[in-house]
């Protein structure tokens, strides 16, 4: 066991042999550290935090109380292999949140970037990928195998079906179900949930351009109109694509056995 002298570490709380406690580290009462554990510099636990499993936790990264991280997939075929939750730094986790590790069929890492806010209840299933600066609002939960591109917002009370990708800077309105890839910088809303447009103010939030957003709408009006890839195959080899769209492209030409949430289709 290797805790920094600089960490602090209330009496109750239990730190298994083993376990890596970094420099600055606050760890609550009634928290349960194991043996595999990994605490970067100015981790925070507040009370009653259980981290488990072979799990990493990124600088500054904030967790409250009650969170579960680390511990076994909730998938019948994982066998106790050793699999990773690798999470980054300065996120928020609050209260009641739960993170899966990886497992063998799905490469072994679940992987969480940097600066997100996981808000009260949501869960990240194994094998998941999201990007930084994602929000997940209260009791959003993510399947297996998902990916989240950076600066996804997912609304309370939602729920994103296994292998799912959702592009960048794309938004879910509270209370859908997403069953199939979002567009990057998609707006998706409805209880089967459908592409409603583009999520405009995050675009213009990021510091976007007027021409680069033009572009995006005339391409989202072409997709609209047929099928996505072959759409999205005439428009690539055109090849005078700006930066943006290219990246709506290149994510629906990308490797996925799903289809695509479409406008009003639900």
């Amino acid at each position: 066991m290797t805790i920094d002298p600089t960490a602090r570490i209330h009496a109750s709380a239990i730190v298994e042999d083993g376990a890596r406690i970094g420099a600055g580290c606050r760890i609550g009462p009634f928290c349960l550290i194991g043996p595999e554990v990994t605490l970067g510099p100015d981790v925070t636990l507040h009370s009653h935090v259980v981290i488990a499993g072979l799990t990493e936790i990124g600088e500054g990264t904030e967790i409250f109380a009650f969170a579960s991280l680390g511990q076994a997939p909730q998938d019948l075929k994982f066998r106790g292999e050793k699999t990773r939750l690798v999470v980054g730094k300065r996120n928020r986790i609050r209260e009641y949140v739960t993170m899966n590790p990886g497992t063998e069929g799905g490469g072994g890492v679940t992987r969480v970037g940097d600066d997100g806010l996981f808000m009260s209840s949501s869960h990240v299933a194994h094998d998941c990928q999201i990007g930084d600066r994602v929000i997940l609002v209260n009791s959003v939960a993510v399947a297996g195998h998902c990916q989240l591109g950076d600066d996804v917002i997912v609304g309370g009370l939602s729920g994103v079906h296994q292998w799912v990708r959702i592009g960048r800077g794309a938004m879910i309105g509270a209370l859908s179900m997403v069953t199939a890839d979002v567009l990057p910088h998609g707006l998706v809303a409805g209880p089967r949930a459908h592409l409603e447009g583009l999520n405009l103010v995050g675009l213009r939030r990021r510091g976007t351009q007027r021409t680069e957003i033009g572009a995006l709408k005339s391409l989202y009006a072409a997709l609209g109109e047929g099928n996505f890839r072959e759409t999205a195959r005439a428009q690539d080899a055109k090849g005078d694509t700006d930066a943006v769209s290219q990246e709506v492209l290149d994510f629906i030409l990308g490797p996925s056995d799903r289809s695509f949430l479409k406008p009003g289709h639900k």
